[in-house]
């Protein structure tokens, strides 16, 4: 046939004859994306992701089926080529309806692999689970103890009652293994970093360190590590026994030392850590209490430090006596269950908004309530002074809302001549924390640390990350950060830049949105209600600091995880969609309008049929009828509503099941086997 010369990209060509554009770069390692291209079929120039540009008469071609003609000048990478591509793919997501990952997963701040490990639990491979949490989850003892639950609160369950109990399949693999359980590291490296903080922040950045073979010291100003999951969470919400077992692990690494006793800018300085390390990250939370602006406030205890003050004094105490808390959040909660345990009684919670504003956990509220605080809503100090009795004086004022403030919430105003006088032992605010910024890092307009936030980095070698940078947030949130602290630290010793990779996430919408029509069930999901977390008695909740619950038995989360609906793609893994928009940049929301919503087929025993995820590239279609000689699948209807399916509807056939092909050769997984694998296991 002869051979013909071309040039790509620059590169000067000698191909045989007679073969297309995608054929000349693929035989010389010219990588041109394809969507619609199958070997075993003739091309169908469907997708046109494969495009490119002839130089010589500036026409944009399919590159799968144009011919390479002789002399020919081919551009497959300019800016122009790449942006036509990206469009392609933008038309493609506009119309395609799935989960890329299940909603679970996007919603927990460090993205772990909630689908999966609750998988492994419903099997009863708690080692497999613990091994896929700690992916992104270095401290599963005590999140599966005190998260908030982000995943629980997206989780498609709630469409039909309510989530499944997500945050207790870490806990249970967690406290089933740890004690055993270790990582398969990498030898240490020459590197070494500074961390300063021996919270959950400081030390997730020394455990992603530790697994890219990078050694650090921990530098923590308390007498004892762990930040404020020992001295901000109280003991019968997280045993520090739990927390000491935890950290424990952190030792038997190898290459992760904590200095306890050693406060920056007092013991060490910014300057001395790094001229000591290659680089130094700074997770010192954020521990200054939020003032209220009220008079005489300086008389009452500030939340965080009384409850440091009493994890210091091991969880004992003065009784309070008649106790008000002033604020509404989380810690607000954990000091009036902390002061009723000390014996205070009664004890008040002082909130200016409604109960519907609280930013704490709806089980921190319930269980408040439940153990016997007292609430007083749409109420707010304005004075505080000390009575002739000795007791405690404090001028409030009533509320009402007005309209939304910045952080969605309606805006409480006083309201005028309704000042009232309350009198306590002790008065406690809990409005909220700050961070105390160490010299020499640069800080915004709150006082937190700024970073870049593609790598964490501060000022030359100095990275940040925690609550001293997001201001206070949760524990999962702070190890979210400090795990992209540790990565952009790697990236600096490697000399290049790091940021978290683009992730299309194509989904069929919030749960809010759906109804159980909606879902494509791959299993059948249990009908049984959520498994209740069992609790102590309640009179050992009142009076004892004693772990309010325990751990759901292996039983328990299997039955629990039978409710999972396995809402994410079959094909998420291998989706050549997802994989080419992601390297090109492309957005499912580029490109607004109506999309079709289609029956799923699962009548198929071990196949799903999803058109919803269907890009109409005919691959299955000509691989069954001009490869396999069947007629199994077909092109239905015209224009924007065809679609793939079979004649008059009818299931797959069984005998589908011992072929596999059109599965195989599936670039989006609209037909896939609906048994999935674990993802990512370490």
């Amino acid at each position: 046939m002869g051979e013909i010369r071309l040039t790509i990209d620059g590169r000067e060509l000698t191909v045989r004859r007679g073969v297309t554009i995608l054929e000349a770069a693929r035989e010389n390692g010219i990588e041109i994306p394809t969507l619609c291209y199958y070997e075993k079929i003739e091309p169908n120039t469907s997708c046109f992701v494969c495009v490119v540009r002839d130089l010589d008469s500036g026409r944009f071609l399919p590159s799968c089926t144009a011919q390479a003609t002789d002399g020919m000048r081919i551009d497959a990478g300019s800016a122009e080529v790449r942006d036509l591509r990206r469009t392609a793919l933008d038309l493609l997501l506009s119309e395609h309806i799935g989960d890329c990952e299940a909603p679970c997963t996007i919603a927990c701040p460090a993205h772990a692999k909630v689908e999966e490990y609750v998988r492994a639990g419903r099997e009863g491979d708690l080692l497999t689970g613990l091994a896929i949490i700690k992916q992104r989850i270095p401290l599963p003892m005590s999140i599966g103890r005190v998260c908030p639950r982000f995943c629980e609160k997206d989780c498609r369950r709630n469409v039909k009652d309510r989530p499944v109990a997500i945050n207790d399949f870490k806990r249970l693999a967690a406290d089933t293994h740890y004690a055993t359980y270790m990582e398969d590291l990498p030898p240490l490296g020459d590197r070494k970093v500074a961390v300063v903080g021996a919270g959950p922040a400081g030390y997730a950045a020394a455990y992603y360190l530790r697994l890219e073979g990078v050694a650090s010291d921990i530098y923590e100003r308390m007498p004892e590590p762990g930040g404020m999951l020992r001295y901000g969470i109280p003991e019968y919400r997280l045993p520090k026994a739990i927390l000491d077992t935890e950290l424990a692990h952190f030792d038997k690494m190898g290459g992760i030392t904590v200095r306890c006793n050693a406060e920056l800018g007092k013991d060490v300085t910014l300057d001395g850590l790094k001229g000591g390390y290659d680089a130094v990250v700074i997770a010192v939370g954020s521990w200054r209490p939020s003032e209220m602006g009220a008079e005489g406030e300086e008389l009452a205890e500030r939340g965080i430090d009384w409850l440091a003050e009493t994890a210091l004094a091991g969880w004992t105490g003065a009784n309070p006596g008649e106790t008000i808390v002033v604020g509404g959040g989380n810690t607000a909660m954990d000091c009036v269950r902390t002061a009723l345990r000390l014996g205070g009684d009664p004890v008040h919670c002082f909130y200016r908004r409604t109960e519907k504003e609280m930013p704490a956990e709806r089980i921190e509220i319930d269980e408040a309530r439940e153990e016997g605080v007292r609430f007083e809503f749409l109420t707010a100090p304005v004075g505080l002074r000390r009575g002739e009795n000795g007791r405690y004086v404090m001028r409030c004022i009533r509320m009402k809302l007005g309209e939304p403030d910045a952080s969605g919430r309606r805006r409480p105003i006083p309201v005028e001549g309704s000042e009232y006088e309350v009198e306590a032992d002790t008065v406690i605010t809990a409005i909220g924390q700050k961070t105390i910024a160490p010299e020499g890092v640069p800080v915004n307009r709150w006082g937190d640390v700024e970073v870049n936030p593609k790598n964490c980095l501060a000022r030359d070698k100095v990275f940040a990350a925690g609550d001293c940078v997001s201001g206070p947030a949760t524990v999962v949130e702070a190890v979210a950060g400090g795990r992209r602290a540790a990565l952009g630290v790697v990236a600096f010793f490697e000399g290049r830049e790091h940021s978290d990779p683009y992730l299309v996430n194509v989904t069929n919408g919030h749960w809010q949105s759906l109804t159980p029509d909606d879902l494509v069930y791959l299993r059948e999901p249990s009908p049984v209600e959520r498994a209740h977390l069992p609790l102590i008695p309640l009179e050992l909740r009142k009076t004892t600091f004693g772990e309010v619950s325990r751990t759901f038995t292996l039983e328990e989360i299997r039955r629990e995880g039978e409710r999972c609906f396995e809402c994410s793609c079959t094909f998420k893994g291998d989706c050549r969609l997802k994989a080419l928009s992601e390297a090109c940049g492309a957005a499912p929301d580029a490109f607004t309008g109506e999309k079709l919503r289609r029956p799923y087929d699962v009548r198929h025993p071990a196949i799903i049929l999803d058109p919803n995820k269907c890009i109409r590239c005919g691959i299955c279609v000509k691989l069954c009828r001009d490869v396999l000689n069947k007629a199994f699948l077909g092109f239905k209807y015209r224009g924007y509503k065809t679609k793939i399916g079979t004649a008059f509807e009818e299931p797959l056939p069984l005998e589908c099941k011992d072929c596999g092909e059109c599965l195989a050769a599936c670039p989006v997984g609209a037909l896939d086997w609906k048994v999935k694998t674990l993802e990512g296991v370490v």
